[in-house]
């Protein structure tokens, strides 16, 4: 859906002409494309609760730095690559820029991200970092969990109120509802439904739906034309519907192989698609039909996705994840145990290299 949006509908100036001239017919249900990332923070919300359950904080950590970094360094590294080797006019990068998106905190510290779409990877990092105050201590449970969406969601509402923006930064006022609705539906997987997360899921649902007005006018901003809101709360709608099939265990017979190779690729294509392609219709539109062009440039992004997944993405996190495993035993031993310095540094340490150590400053 994204990926659709982005090249259909987002009206970029990389085609010769505006989107509703360049694709009569496809803008239209492109122009809602923007709702994939809604339904991603949805799923994130279930999956995230599903593989915490039972695990400490540490074994949370391991399992969202290797998920999410591997084929997030390749993509920054990726399209830097691209960008310089491809330049054009208004599309420049800094290296110390490059540098600090590899870190995923360019959002909050200011600094110019390499591809648009990874504003959305920090709105997950605070989703992780508020959920892992849950798992930490006693670990998850139910009522646990329940108690998390209840005080996150009035929280969020709370801040949306003050309009506090380090409130709003911490809280997630507009996006929370998804990932509280994600949890519930988990819950009701892992549990059974009751009223009480059923409620929990209408609330999240009645919140996020009028939120969405605000959301559609930043898109239409971005694809400079207009279309109907309705669509928008319909498919929000069907995004809800389709989360409580799931968890109530009506999609278990959907269990062929390529879903699962779908699920794989979903996420490198998220990150290499936008500015790369971009860079490809900016530099072949005006030689090559439209007709032609987007199946191939489509081809080619899910080709490269699932060489980023095979040849990038799964051995790397098979490395990382040993050696942050490994690191997170011996924080844990060294938690527990009595310090066991290899190399023991006293002041006489410092004073022998020069260092006035435990001296005062005139």
């Amino acid at each position: 859906m994204v990926v659709a949006y982005h090249y259909v509908a987002f009206d970029r100036g990389a085609w010769p002409g505006s989107p509703p001239e360049v694709f009569p017919s496809a803008h239209v249900p492109a122009s809602y494309g923007w709702l994939g990332v809604q339904l991603f923070f949805m799923i994130s919300g279930f999956v995230i609760c599903m593989s915490c359950w039972g695990r400490g904080p540490g074994e949370f950590a391991v399992s969202r730095v290797t998920r999410l970094f591997p084929a997030y360094w390749f993509s920054v590294l990726a399209v830097a690559l691209v960008v310089c080797l491809w330049p054009v006019a208004d599309e420049t990068l800094r290296s110390r820029d490059v540098a600090v998106n590899l870190t995923m905190l360019q959002s909050p510290l200011g600094v110019d991200a390499v591809d648009g779409v990874y504003w959305t990877l920090w709105v997950e990092l605070r989703f992780y970092l508020l959920f892992a105050l849950v798992v930490a201590g006693k670990g998850l449970t139910y009522a646990r969990a329940v108690g998390f969406c209840v005080v996150w969601g009035f929280a969020a509402a709370v801040a949306a109120a003050v309009d506090e923006p380090l409130l709003d930064q911490v809280l997630l006022p507009e996006d929370c509802w998804y990932f509280i609705a994600g949890i519930a539906f988990y819950l009701m997987h892992r549990h059974r439904p009751n009223l009480a997360l059923w409620l929990l899921v209408a609330g999240c649902f009645l919140v996020a739906q009028h939120g969405l007005v605000a959301a559609q006018a930043r898109a239409e901003g971005h694809m400079g034309h207009r279309v109907p809101h309705w669509p928008t709360a319909v498919l929000l709608a069907v995004f809800f519907a389709a989360m409580a099939a799931v968890a109530l265990g009506w999609t278990r017979r959907l269990t062929q192989r390529w879903l699962t190779t779908a699920g794989a690729l979903t996420y490198p294509l998220y990150l290499i698609h936008e500015r790369v392609g971009w860079l490809v219709i900016r530099r072949t539109a005006r030689d090559v039909p439209p007709a032609v062009l987007l199946p191939a440039l489509l081809a080619g992004m899910l080709v490269t996705a699932w060489l980023v997944h095979r040849l990038v993405e799964r051995p790397l996190a098979g490395v990382l994840r040993r050696g942050l495993q490994r690191s997170a035993a011996e924080i844990r031993a060294g938690l527990s145990g009595p310090p066991q310095d290899r190399h023991k540094i006293t002041p006489e340490t410092f004073q022998a290299g020069g260092w006035n150590y435990g001296r005062d400053r005139r």
